[in-house]
């Protein structure tokens, strides 16, 4: 396996662990960026560290695939993402000034040069 792919995993592993321990009213959807390090490690049929395998809710002795697996599942049905800077928790504002943030202009006379 590739270190790059190993490390990029073990990134994710942490975060899923950090997802996870929320409440799951909490939580938000799961981030997109999972997908990746998942892809890199779908075949790989290594055994995981212990504590990975337990942050991903696995048993001993499961393997990167299995890991993949749990993450794909997380992902699957999700219709939205969330913004790199609300992961970790559940966006729940009705401030006029984080919904702008986001809003596209009513016209393009904005773009005018």
């Amino acid at each position: 396996m590739h270190p790059a792919a190993k490390l990029q995993f073990e990134r994710v592993v942490v975060e899923f662990g950090r997802w996870r321990a929320l409440a799951e009213d909490d939580r938000p959807p799961a981030p997109a960026w999972w997908w990746g390090p998942a892809v890199e490690v779908r075949d790989i049929a290594q055994a995981l560290p212990a504590r990975w395998s337990a942050r991903l809710g696995l048993p001993d002795g499961a393997t990167y695939a299995d890991g993949a697996g749990v993450l794909f599942h997380s992902l699957a049905g999700q219709v939205i993402q969330p913004w790199p800077y609300d992961f970790s928790r559940k966006v729940r504002s009705t401030d006029s000034d984080v919904r702008d943030l986001h809003a596209q202009p009513s016209d393009d006379s904005a773009f005018q040069p």
